[in-house]
């Protein structure tokens, strides 16, 4: 039970606060960059299609 105790109030690691912040921020980052990552992951799977017919 002492290791349990021990546990809760270890203040090591990442908390949930940055976990929260961490995901924030790349949310925020998809939302502003969205037309620039759909330009890309379309130029991807073109290239990718016309590859596979030349196979």
């Amino acid at each position: 039970m002492k290791t349990f105790k021990d546990f809760l109030k270890e203040e090591d690691g990442m908390g949930t606060v940055e976990v929260i912040l961490i995901i924030v921020v790349l949310v925020a980052l998809v939302v502003i960059f969205k037309t620039e990552i759909t330009k890309i992951v379309n130029s991807l799977f073109t290239k990718i299609s016309s590859q596979t017919d030349k196979l």
